[in-house]
C-alpha cells in the first residue's frame, strides 16, 4: 500500500504573479481579452489549444487565474470539476473562461458553446455565475457575452 503525504503529492495551486495577485478590475470583454493575453502563451497560441480561467470577486476584481488545459492543434480537454475547485479556493463568485484557437478563427464551435452552457449550469447552481467565455486569437477576440449567448 502506497502512503501519500504533502511531499510526495503536490498541492495544486492557483497561478499568482510572484506569490500575490494584483487585483484588476474586469469590466468588458476587452478588459478580459488584456488580461488573457498577458496570461496566454505567446509561442503557443497559434500551436496548441489552452483552456483558462480568470476568477472575480463581487467587484469584479480578479482574485485569481487558473490554467486548465493545454491539448493538441485542434482541442483540450476541459474537466469542469477542476475549475469550480479553484473558485471555491479563491471565494470566486464569478468567473470569465477563456481558450484560444490556433487556427486563428473566431466562431465558437458547437463544443465551445456545449461547454460554456455545462458551466454555466454548473455556475448556477453554485451561486458562482460565469459572465463571459472569450475566445483568443492574435488578431482579436470573440465574446459569448457580447453576442448574446451567454
Amino acid at each position: 500500500m502506497k502512503i501519500y503525504s504533502k511531499e510526495t503529492t503536490p498541492e495544486l495551486k492557483l497561478k499568482r504573479a510572484n506569490g500575490t495577485m494584483k487585483k484588476i478590475k474586469i469590466l468588458s470583454s476587452k478588459d478580459s481579452y488584456q488580461f488573457f493575453k498577458q496570461i496566454f502563451d505567446e509561442e503557443t497560441l497559434e500551436v496548441c489549444e489552452s483552456f483558462m480561467v480568470v476568477f472575480l470577486n463581487q467587484a469584479n476584481d480578479t482574485v485569481g487565474w487558473f490554467k486548465v488545459s493545454q491539448g493538441g492543434i485542434t482541442g483540450t480537454v476541459v474537466d469542469p470539476r477542476l475549475i469550480f475547485q479553484k473558485a471555491f479556493e479563491c471565494y470566486a463568485t464569478s468567473m470569465i473562461l477563456a481558450h484560444n484557437h490556433p487556427s486563428g478563427n473566431l466562431r465558437p464551435s458547437q463544443g465551445d458553446r456545449d461547454l460554456t452552457d455545462k458551466l454555466s449550469a454548473g455556475g448556477k447552481l453554485l451561486n458562482i455565475q460565469v459572465i463571459d467565455h472569450v475566445i483568443i486569437t492574435h488578431d482579436g477576440y470573440y465574446s459569448f457575452a457580447d453576442t448574446g449567448i451567454l
